[in-house]
């Protein structure tokens, strides 16, 4: 019986004790090169990983003792799902792990926003006191339209519960799950009562730049637009544009369509989103606290331990 894991990548060493103890060997080998798991991957029964490299299907078809990929985070889009299931191979994630970790950095981000704390920041520092051009909005009272209502989506309209806003969601894979925190809306809905808008599905074809100018064109009133899902969801130049006509108001981008330098750099649209003050970015990095990271191991190591029979 080969129950042998193969860590590809830094995951918190919770995970590593845990399915130690379910009786898995862990080779544990953070700074392992693509090139080099190639070489030997049939050796193992599974494979834990973050976003270090992609899981395609030369890597699966190198891995023919595979019975298990495990993904530390939420997002499956480094993982070829549909070609791992049709190799017998089950696919879990951690997206239990991080929903709190999310979701606050999107509520930290949507109060900087309507509050102008970072142009007051920066002006302060720099010699500045303008109470009037940095008058801020109230969140309560306004609609907060989440798209997506899966682990994140959820724990983001639970947190919003205490500041009296209406928290509407929808989800085109999902039906009847209106709760206390959030009432299930159509995109119609969505667009027509929306102040605020919050992004939290995966990344797919289907949802591959679906913010873009003509998405954004039927919303009735100007948004604050967050996302902290996968960055090629939302097409950056409809952003600058948006922000431009007077559209959106704001924007908290976690998230980009290329991310890292100097990739990063060298796009036609970061000159002008960097110097943009309506706009606050952060590095990837929402669902990336001390505690998530601990949480997202944990919450796998739970997950492979109901996966034992298939070993």
């Amino acid at each position: 019986m080969n129950k042998k894991i193969l860590i590809a990548d830094h995951l918190h060493p919770a995970f590593k004790e845990e399915v130690e103890k379910m009786g898995f060997e862990c080779d544990d080998r953070p700074l392992i090169s693509r090139e080099e798991t190639i070489l030997i991957l049939a050796e193992y029964a599974g494979i834990a990983i973050r976003t270090k490299f992609q899981i395609d299907r030369e890597l699966i078809d190198a891995g023919s003792n595979l019975k298990v990929i495990a993904r530390a985070g939420a997002g499956m889009d480094n993982v070829d799902e549909e070609y791992a299931r049709s190799k017998g191979i089950k696919c879990i994630n951690g997206p239990e792990g991080n929903r709190d970790a999310v979701a606050e950095h999107v509520i930290g981000m949507l109060l900087s926003l309507l509050n102008n704390l970072n142009i007051a920041d920066d002006e302060v520092r720099h010699g500045i006191w303008n109470r009037e051009g940095n008058r801020g909005w109230e969140l309560k009272g306004k609609t907060v339209a989440i798209i997506g209502y899966g682990n994140t989506g959820q724990m983001l309209a639970r947190k919003l519960s205490g500041f009296e806003v209406k928290v509407i969601a929808y989800d085109k894979y999902k039906t009847g799950f209106t709760d206390a925190f959030a009432q299930e809306v159509s995109m119609e809905q969505v667009v027509k009562e929306a102040d605020i808008l919050s992004f939290h599905i995966p990344l797919t074809p289907e949802t591959r730049q679906l913010f873009n100018d003509e998405y954004l064109f039927h919303f009735k009133k100007r948004i604050v637009l967050l996302n902290a899902s996968r960055g090629e969801v939302v097409n950056t130049r409809a952003v600058l544009n948006g922000l431009r006509i007077g559209k959106i108001s704001a924007a908290g981008l976690d998230v980009l369509e290329v991310e890292k330098f100097p990739a990063l750099a060298e796009q036609e649209w970061f000159e002008e989103l960097k110097e943009s003050n309506k706009v606050i970015l952060s590095p990837h990095v929402a669902g990336w606290t001390y505690e998530s990271y601990r949480k997202i191991s944990e919450v796998l190591a739970q997950k492979l331990k109901a996966l034992i029979p298939i070993f």
